[in-house]
């Protein structure tokens, strides 16, 4: 750690955090490789009774896929650990649509199943009308759907996002993300997305509340500053980078971002933590 990132970090005092809201790509993994401090880390929240919530923009698998991948890690969770951009948008729609609300969505498991546990009607094609156009992340996304969403958007259907995330950290590369998907539809109906997933406030607060968490000794822990970052301090919450996956002190300069603490990853952060106690 250079000395100018340890100077920001004497910032954040990690001794009086009692709860951390976690993201997954670019902190825990990129792609299918664990990254370096993985089982420290939850072994160390574990010791010391730091409550946490992983909270992901990743739209596409559901709770149950995420389950099966800590497993296979070696690490056993349960749902209430879990917090999707696509449960954060079924949530925000209860709020908004009428129950069993007629929804087209542009993405994958994870969207499709929140919305339908929830009590929303998928509609498949232009036969009937919907309420609403839900769009994440789709990795079979064509230009028949773009087609769809534009159609149901330019009669009056509102226009939801999971998330905003234009790109995604993968191994080796920056892969194209939900937000590019949004942008598609967006350019070809005329219409912005609402967007539910970080930075937006719902991620955290319904990750506080499932915690029972303090504000005051809460932090967001992520690689985005445009979304981790600065939805985290938006929100109320330290925050903690790690430069593992997008951002790093040179995305911090150019987009004036600055977090609570800086760390090359999440294995720099337990022994700068385990070190503070």
């Amino acid at each position: 750690m250079n000395e100018e990132r340890e100077l920001s970090n004497k910032t954040l005092d990690l001794t009086t955090l009692q709860a951390l809201v976690i993201d997954m790509d670019g902190v825990l993994w990129r792609g299918e490789t664990l990254l370096p401090g993985f089982h420290e880390l939850f072994q160390f929240l574990e010791a010391h009774q730091i409550t946490f919530m992983l909270a992901t923009n990743n739209a596409r698998k559901t709770p149950t896929q995420y389950l099966a991948r800590f497993a296979k890690f070696g690490l056993t969770l349960t749902r209430d650990h879990l917090l999707t951009s696509s449960l954060a948008t079924a949530i925000y729609l209860q709020r908004e649509l009428p129950p069993q609300a007629r929804v087209y969505v542009v993405g994958e498991d994870g969207l499709r199943e929140a919305l339908q546990e929830v009590g929303f009607t998928l509609v498949e094609d232009a036969t009937h009308s919907v309420e609403a156009v839900v769009a994440g992340l789709d990795f079979e996304f064509s230009y028949q759907k773009l087609k769809m969403a534009n159609l149901f958007i330019r009669q009056g259907a509102r226009f939801i996002g999971s998330n905003g995330d234009v790109t995604f950290p993968v191994e080796g590369m920056m892969a194209p993300g939900a937000g590019s998907i949004l942008a598609a539809i967006e350019a070809a109906s005329g219409v912005a997305p609402t967007v539910v997933g970080k930075p937006a406030r719902l991620m955290f607060e319904v990750a506080v509340q499932k915690m029972g968490a303090n504000l005051q000794h809460t932090a967001m822990l992520g690689d985005r500053l445009d979304t981790d970052i600065l939805g985290g301090q938006q929100a109320g919450l330290k925050t903690i980078l790690v430069t593992s996956g997008v951002d790093n002190e040179a995305s911090m300069q150019a987009t004036g971002i600055q977090p609570d603490a800086v760390f090359s990853g999440i294995d720099e952060l337990v022994r700068v933590w385990q070190a503070s106690l």
